[in-house]
């Protein structure tokens, strides 16, 4: 297998590293502790729903980019 044939689409390794970007964006934010700052409750659990579906957003594109 030669590198011009390695991906079926030539839009793979965009939604491959888009979905990787999504994945890590959303790590960054939970590892950032959004609950252990002073502002409200309800915001934190937003950021923490919201940072859970990027991820989730993320993968489902990756899943999606390698699906033949």
């Amino acid at each position: 297998m030669n590198e011009t044939n390695r991906f079926s689409d030539r839009m793979e390794p965009i939604g491959i590293a888009l979905g990787a970007l999504l994945v890590l964006v959303a790590v960054a934010t939970l590892a950032g502790a959004p609950w252990a700052t002073k502002g409200d409750a309800l915001a934190s659990a937003l950021q923490v729903v919201g940072a859970v579906g990027t991820a989730a957003i993320g993968a489902l594109l990756v899943w999606l980019s390698r699906a033949d």
